[in-house]
């Protein structure tokens, strides 16, 4: 095999597939990059069982066949090279020589025939825009879990329905849900409808990668437990096994919107909040007490350390104290995406059981695609 490529589309290729691949893989095999030189270019591939990424370039090929090489270290090489063509191709011995201006690399190779089967997709599609869905993955993936406990609090589910698709995440302690609009192609939009949870990490890095990319094909394919969905644009795909498991019907806690509210500048509060968190324990709630006067903050810390602070606020209801979890509350103003965020109290039916506050951006006339619904901590003092 032989072939010259472009360096910075080269480069660019591998780092896209190399992307997904854990830090660390316990099957040496599957550290690998699938390269396919053939007369229409070059594809690059690489999977771990859970998440495939596949792109193709344009090259000049002048020997087809296939090589797998270690991906990370190969996307180190490539982003480094002199601004000049490379030239790859495989030596006698079996290894791999690249060849960029002076700079000279010889690299072991890995048994392709060892390599598994790249998933392929071939199941019902929709489209949604680019930017919408990487903002949405961007206000919502922050609150699945980190802890593999549970495997289905780490990924985000994604549902379609008639011309919506929503994702929702959830760690127990919170839940985010943004609708944004869904073009369903193929995708049947009967009564029923189509859901797929996807582990949060995959879903974050689909979004980064195709956030300027116009529209994104999104199809869903396999059965059983080899369920998959596959995200595509222009010359890129990723796929991604689903998790396994039902997702907790969470949506039925989104109250309706009651009379009871605070609307607070977005800015001005979450820059407050980080100031006055600064003296408290990592674990302990920030109290917020909402007044027809504004919004004060009060924390207390070890070392006998203090920090109060007030924003202006306007509070139609009762006055309200509660104690928030501060880190929460702030990724939940950075997702809000808008100059006013509403803070909505709502109300349980057990007197004794702290209510969840309801964090939307303020808008006028417009229905809410982004709810963010946080469970306050109980304040021992």
């Amino acid at each position: 095999m032989k072939f010259h490529v472009n360096r910075d589309v080269f480069s660019e290729a591998v780092s896209f597939v190399v992307k997904l691949l854990p830090q660390r893989n316990p099957q040496p095999i599957l550290a690998g990059v699938l390269i396919e030189a053939s007369e229409s270019g070059l594809s690059l591939a690489a999977f771990d069982y859970e998440a495939s990424a596949r792109t193709t370039i344009e090259a000049t090929v002048d020997a087809p066949g296939t090589i797998l090489v270690h991906g990370r270290l190969l996307s180190d090489i490539a982003s480094r090279l002199p601004n000049a063509p490379i030239q790859i191709e495989q030596d006698d011995e079996n290894g791999i020589v690249l060849t960029c201006g002076s700079a000279r690399f010889t690299l072991a190779s890995m048994p392709v025939q060892e390599y598994p089967a790249i998933p392929e997709v071939s199941g019902d599609a929709g489209l949604v825009p680019a930017e919408d869905f990487a903002t949405a993955i961007a206000q919502v993936a922050f609150a699945a879990s980190r802890d593999d406990v549970t495997p289905v609090l780490t990924g985000v589910q994604l549902e379609v329905s008639g011309n919506d698709l929503s994702l929702v995440a959830t760690d127990r302690y919170r839940v985010a849900l943004r609708e944004i609009p869904w073009d369903s192609g193929t995708v049947a939009s009967g009564e029923e409808a189509t859901t797929a949870l996807v582990p949060a990490r995959t879903l974050t890095e689909v979004g980064k990668t195709f956030a300027h990319s116009g529209d994104i094909q999104v199809a869903f394919s396999g059965s059983g437990d080899r369920e998959i969905i596959a995200f595509t644009s222009g010359n890129k795909t990723v796929t991604s096994l689903l998790i396994k498991g039902n997702f907790p019907p969470v949506r039925r806690l989104f109250p309706e919107q009651t009379d009871h509210y605070a609307v607070v500048n977005t800015a001005d509060l979450a820059e407050a909040v980080r100031r006055v968190a600064l003296v408290l324990d990592r674990s302990a709630p920030l109290r917020f007490t909402f007044t027809a006067e504004g919004v004060s903050m009060d924390a207390s810390g070890t070392e006998q350390a203090r920090a109060t602070e007030s924003v202006d606020a306007t509070l139609t209801g009762e006055e309200v104290t509660l104690g928030l979890n501060p880190q929460y509350l702030l990724e939940a103003l950075g997702a809000v995406r808008s100059e006013f965020a509403r803070i909505t109290f709502t109300s349980a039916e057990n007197a004794n059981k702290l209510s969840p506050v309801l964090i939307t951006p303020q808008t006028s006339g417009t229905p809410e695609s982004f709810k963010y619904l946080l469970q306050p901590n109980l304040l021992l003092r």
